[in-house]
């Protein structure tokens, strides 16, 4: 019977220390890419990524600037029925953005619609609910 042939590792195994110091002096910096399939962005400790350089927003960005060590809030996907009118009220809405020069999102124009609303009085608020067609829930029947 042949022995089964074992090959040397091809990779050599590397200890990530724990603090940034210790890591500063353990792999001095390197230029250019990294190889592909290579684990260089696991490889970034949390106290790496608190000295990094702060990436500064694209212009026309309306995007608020949140205090440091905030985090940002979980995104939920949901689905909902509308009618058609309402989707073309949607459009309409994000073409006079777009006429201003903001481009919008349907989800972020309709977050921008929260926003309005709790910022209303309740009188406000329910004149508003009540003038809303109530539409009869899930899919509609393919045509």
């Amino acid at each position: 019977m042949n022995s089964p042939i074992i090959k040397p590792p091809t990779k050599k195994v590397f200890h990530f220390p724990k603090s940034a110091n210790v890591a500063a002096r353990a792999a001095p910096a390197t230029k250019g890419k990294a190889p592909r399939g290579s684990d260089s962005k696991k490889s970034v400790t949390r106290a790496d990524k608190s000295k990094a350089p702060k990436v500064e927003a694209r212009a026309g960005s309306a995007a608020p600037k949140k205090a440091p060590g905030a985090r940002k809030e979980k995104v939920l996907r949901d689905s909902f029925t509308m009618p058609k009118s309402d989707y073309a009220r949607i459009d309409e809405l994000k073409q006079r953005c777009l006429d201003a020069g903001v481009h919008i999102k349907k989800s972020e124009l309709l977050r921008a619609g929260l926003l309005l609303l709790a910022a209303t009085s309740p009188k406000q608020l329910l004149a508003a609910v009540s003038k809303v067609e109530a539409v009869k829930t899930g899919r509609p029947p393919k045509a």
